[in-house]
């Protein structure tokens, strides 16, 4: 065999991996452009779609930042500085008198020439350092800080005092039989004049407070003091605090001793004696005494191992000699003054970011107040109610960072937890700080979006921690005794919001839209301010919301949206009703892109779970809306076929690059198809009947639109001069992509269409009308694609027969595959020009259109060539399935049922009948009998016979019994019947004569009831195509008679062929129900080749087919 048998069309191998369509994103080419029909009266001037299109993709650019809920990510977009909050100097401390200024300036400096104690490691102990800085802070020359100093040095030294506090102990030892202890603590203060000596080398001494010791005249309570006895416990909790005066700081030592408590010895009894200690000398005679009776009780005394640390710190009283402190100036206040004064030094206003200073101090700054507040003996809840009262008033001057805020607040609810309590004007003081505080930052609230805008991260985080302070003062409402709050912080929240919201509505409205302009004016400003508030709505949602709602318990976003649809919905309602009067197309643009923002921010509502958007302001809005969006899909659908008409009018029909096999009209127009489906969807029209009736039009201006461009296509492309010769014309490729681009896109874009169909409609079903528009567009482009196909491979149909004839027309001598071979050669090379010329949609209607051309080619050459060699029809067989290979490609190129259909199977029948003998070919007539099948089984009527075969008799028997529904082949509307049976092929059945029924006069339903005897053998019977034949006739008396059908039943199958009877057996021979019909083409194609044949057989054969078909013909 030739190595032609394998040739496979590389061409076709590389179908598979041809890009299939997919929408392309480019920019669509500017074109401009007449139609050739004119638009409608009033529609916008020719020429305008470019423009009305470029305003349109705006419109869907604005839609596609609105597809369901905003993420905080999305909105978040910027993380540079916020915005500056708003500062008022008036809102500060006061302001004070020069007096009251060198009043605190010498109370600073007190602080510091008279302060006592070890400092912290972050403190400054350089006392030049620390009167430096407060002459920084106040800004007094070196001469006044010189003099201040001195007045200073002349006032009275402070009586320093020592405060401890008896936290806990713990492990203590056992003393009562029950395995605890009853403990308590002594402890005073041991002059140095009196404190014990030690001398080298000796072991230290222990001093402890002795019961029982008697003295003539008591010794002051503040000397020696006792904690609350605590009962049956080895870890006792105390938690006492206790003063002691302080003669000197340097060499004064506390003592502290743990005693268990006997109950035959009372405490008030121990401290009756303990009180009798004369002086300080006597005192230090009584410890001595302690002493010995520790060492007679044992070797070590419970507050050798057992006893825990206690917590003390040296304190100044604020019993001081200077300006302020005479004249009843507290400590509190002149704290809270130096605190301020040392804030607005340190905060430097004109440094980058100062609005995120944290309070952080200076050492000095840090160590002089640290001072002051130690020697004013303030309490750790006192010292944080007064750095949350200056900072936050300083805030609301220079602002400060809110995480430092919230932390002030923090520490003072931590120890007002503690403490609990404070004195009365100092709490009032506090409720102020915080009503000041709250009401700064509900003003910053109803301006919310000015400073704290969503697109800012920062500004953002500012807020959050704002939300925190305010939740913070929240906490305290209900502390106070004197409460600073009138109503619950959250609802004056909620008001401050509501009225921010107005303001911001009404400045909006008022730069936008503002209601003294005309109707038409006012439009524009309308659309652009709803565009605004569904911004600001998504900002709500996305950013706010959850911070108000977690930290507030504030629900903003419902808040806010209620409000502003109200007010939005309002203003168009009265805007509708002033224009619809005015409609006009300038008027219809606007309100129809006015109503797609509000039905954006109606289903904005409805997508977050649980909300319903009937109870909105916009629900219903959109009836007023109807007539301006019918105007503007009229005007929708002149502007497509203007854009379309400049779109193909400026098409030079080349691939628009290298990648794509499409032009640039077939671009613009998917995209103007896709264009209109997305509006579609934005649309969303809420109500069934209008939707249906608005989609049902726009579909069919779809369709219109769809074949108005292949029509422009068509059109263009006949005027194009073709290259003389060109078998495979590129324009035609182009033209043919193009198609099956729109045909695909419109598809696409027409499902996108579907509209609500009610409660009765079914989810994801297309509506009726449009699922009959999608099938009526997509037939009229198939045809269009297939009439272009027809076309393009009309150049080649000569180029076809060529070959074809040279293959009929090649001696005997030369090889199949070298007859062959020019013909695929020449298919090779065209289909390889057609792959790279078209997508695979396209080459795939073209290799169809090929097939069948070579197909018909092959019969017209058969048909041509009558009594040639076998050898000829054997080369065409040959031919035909080199065909069948080159054109399916292993499976790349056509499906093999597709190839092995329809004409194919014609030719492939008479090359196989063309090389069968004369009775082959009569057999194959008997077969393709048997086969056929009635299309219409009850047109021709129905005939009940009964066969069996008597292998005893050696005969066949064959019952007619009886016929229903034949057709009236009279004028009186019935027939005459009659039956005739024959047995074929005649050359099985040589000697058997066909026999026939009695006519039954006028009736379309006979009885027969006659049997017939056929004697034949029953090898006969099993041979191939062996059959009954029944012909129904129509007799005529004066004419021919007529034909009324016929039918075939095949002997292979009847009772006594299959097996033999047994006797005694089933009764032989079931009733069987024929469907009449008429021969068809394939019972044909035998005839034809017999018909060819010059032999008597096969001419008497044809002879008596002739005349049965006159029959037929006469009938009908």
């Amino acid at each position: 065999m030739s190595t032609l048998l394998d040739i496979k069309s590389s061409v076709l191998r590389q179908v598979q991996v041809c890009p299939s369509f997919r929408r392309k994103t480019e920019q669509e080419p500017e074109s401009t452009g007449t139609d050739s029909q004119e638009p409608p009266t009033g529609a916008w001037k020719p020429g305008d779609g470019v423009e009305f299109f470029a305003h349109m993709r705006l419109i869907l650019k604005k839609g596609d930042g609105r597809q369901g809920l905003p993420c905080p990510e999305v909105l978040l977009r910027s993380g540079s500085p916020a915005p500056a909050e708003p500062v008022d100097p008036n809102r500060g401390m006061r302001a004070l008198t020069q007096e009251e200024v060198e009043m605190l300036y010498e109370e600073a400096l007190y602080t510091v020439l008279h302060r006592a104690g070890t400092m912290g490691p972050d403190q400054v102990d350089d006392e030049e350092v620390l009167l430096s800085y407060i002459q920084q802070v106040f800004g007094t020359s070196s001469e006044e800080h010189m003099e201040a100093i001195a007045r200073v040095k002349k006032a009275k030294a402070p009586t320093y005092v020592l405060k401890v506090s008896v936290m806990r102990a713990k492990n203590l030892l056992a003393k009562d039989p029950n395995g605890f202890s009853d403990p308590y603590c002594m402890l005073g203060i041991l002059p140095a004049s009196s404190a014990p000596q030690e001398s080298s080398g000796q072991k230290e001494q222990r001093f402890g407070f002795r019961k029982g010791s008697k003295r003539s005249s008591p010794l002051p309570a503040k000397c020696i003091q006792v904690t609350e006895v605590k009962s049956s416990t080895l870890n006792p909790v105390w938690k006492e605090h206790f003063l002691f005066e302080i003669e000197d700081v340097n060499t004064d030592q506390l003592h502290l001793d743990i005693w268990d408590h006997d109950d035959d010895v009372s405490l008030a009894e121990a401290c009756r004696k303990l009180n009798e200690v004369i002086g300080l000398k006597g005192m230090s005679r009584y410890f001595k005494q302690i002493v010995k009776s520790a060492r007679a009780n044992g070797t070590s005394g419970p507050t050798e191992d057992h006893t825990d640390d206690f917590l003390g710190c040296l304190n100044i009283p604020i019993r001081r000699d200077t300006a302020m402190s005479q004249r009843g100036r507290s400590g509190f206040l002149s704290y809270l003054l130096l605190l301020s004064r040392v804030l607005w030094f340190e905060h430097r206003v004109e440094e980058p970011n100062s609005s995120n200073w944290r309070g952080e101090l200076s050492g000095p700054g840090t160590t002089i107040l640290c001072l002051h507040g130690a020697q004013s003996n303030l309490s750790p809840l006192q010292l944080a109610v007064l750095h949350w009262q200056v900072s936050s008033r300083h805030h609301q001057m220079r602002t400060l960072d809110y995480g430092y805020l919230l932390g002030l607040l923090e520490d003072v609810q931590a120890h007002w937890e503690e403490a609990a309590s404070l004195p009365q004007e100092q709490e009032e003081s506090l409720a102020d700080s915080f009503s000041a505080f709250s009401e700064f930052g509900l003003r910053l609230l109803r301006q919310l979006r000015d400073y704290f805008p969503a697109t800012n991260s920062t500004a953002v985080y500012r807020l959050e921690l704002l939300l925190k302070c305010l939740e913070k003062l929240q906490l305290f409402q209900p502390a106070f005794q004197i409460c600073p709050f009138e109503t619950e912080l959250n609802m004056d929240i909620a008001a401050a919001l509501k009225r921010g919201n107005r303001e911001w509505y009404d400045q909006l409205l008022n730069t936008k839209s503002p209601r003294e302009q005309p109707g038409p004016q006012r439009l524009a400003g309308l659309v652009e301010l709803a565009d605004i508030i569904y911004e600001d709505l998504q900002s709500c949602y996305g950013v706010y919301a959850s911070l108000f709602h977690g930290i507030l318990k504030v629900d903003f976003f419902t808040l806010t949206f209620r409000q502003l649809e109200r007010l939005v919905a309002e203003e168009a309602w009265v805007l509708t009703e002033e224009l619809s009067p005015k409609m006009n197309l300038e008027v219809a643009s606007g309100l129809f892109e006015l109503y797609l923002t509000l039905a954006d921010t109606q289903r904005f509502w409805s997508c977050i779970p649980g909300r319903e958007s009937r109870s909105l302001a916009l629900a219903g809005i959109h009836t007023p809306f109807l007539p301006a969006v019918k105007l503007w899909l009229q005007v929708l659908r002149d502007q497509a076929k203007w854009r379309l008409q400049g779109a193909v009018d400026v098409d030079t029909l080349e691939p628009v690059d290298a990648a794509s096999k499409h032009s640039s009209s077939a671009a613009t127009a998917s995209l103007c198809l896709s264009h209109i489906q997305e509006l579609w969807v934005r649309l969303a029209w809420p109500d069934p009947a209008q939707a249906q009736g608005l989609g049902t039009q726009l579909s069919q201006d779809m369709c219109e639109a769809s074949l108005f461009y292949t029509e422009l296509l068509r059109k263009k492309v006949d005027t194009q001069p073709g290259a003389a010769g060109e078998a495979v014309s590129e324009q035609l490729c182009v033209v043919l992509n193009n198609v099956e681009l729109v045909r695909r896109a419109s598809g696409q874009a027409l499902r996108g269409l579907a509209w609500p169909e009610g409660a009765n409609g079914l989810e994801g079903v297309l509506p009726r009308p449009l699922l009959s528009c999608i099938q009526a567009l997509d037939e009229d482009l198939q045809r269009e694609a297939h009439t272009v196909t027809a076309h393009l491979t009309s150049k080649m149909v000569a180029d076809i027969r060529k070959y074809v004839q040279h293959i009929s027309l090649s001696p005997d001598s030369i090889q199949n595959d070298e007859a062959v071979a020019p013909l695929l050669k020449y298919l090779d090379e065209k289909l390889a020009l057609l792959n790279d010329s078209l997508v695979k949609e396209n080459l795939n209607r073209v290799l169809e259109a090929l097939w069948e051309l070579l197909l018909q080619a092959i019969l017209q050459a058969l048909s041509a060539n009558r009594d040639v060699s076998a050898d000829f029809y054997g080369r065409f067989h040959f031919t035909l399935e080199a065909l069948v290979s080159f054109f399916h490609a292993e499976g790349q190129g056509l499906p093999l049922e597709n190839l092995r259909d329809g004409s194919y199977k014609r030719l492939e029948e008479e090359l196989r009948l063309h090389k069968c003998s004369t009775r082959e070919c009569i057999e194959q007539f008997y077969l393709d009998k048997l086969k056929q099948r009635s299309l219409e089984q009850n047109r021709f009527g129905r005939l009940t016979v009964r066969c069996h075969y008597e292998a005893a008799e050696q005969r066949l028997a064959v019952e007619v019994l009886h016929a229903a529904d034949l057709l009236p082949l009279d004028a009186n509307g019935l027939s005459d019947p009659f039956v005739i049976v024959e047995l074929g092929p005649p050359h099985l059945f040589p000697l058997v004569r066909s026999q026939r029924t009695q006519v039954k006069a006028r009736t379309l339903h006979p009885v027969y009831d006659e049997l017939f005897h056929f004697s034949v053998p029953a090898e006969a019977c099993r041979r191939r195509g062996a059959c009954v034949l029944f012909t129904v006739m129509d007799h005529d008396w004066l004419s021919t008679n007529d034909f009324a059908g016929e039918a075939a039943l095949g002997l292979g199958g009847i009772s006594g062929i299959t097996r033999p009877h047994v006797g005694g057996g089933m009764r032989p021979g079931q009733p069987i129900t024929l469907h009449l019909r008429r021969p068809r083409a394939q019972v044909r194609s035998a005839l034809r080749m017999l018909e060819g044949r010059t032999n008597k057989e096969a001419q008497e054969f044809v002879k008596k087919l002739k005349e049965l078909e006159k029959c037929m013909e006469a009938d009908l």
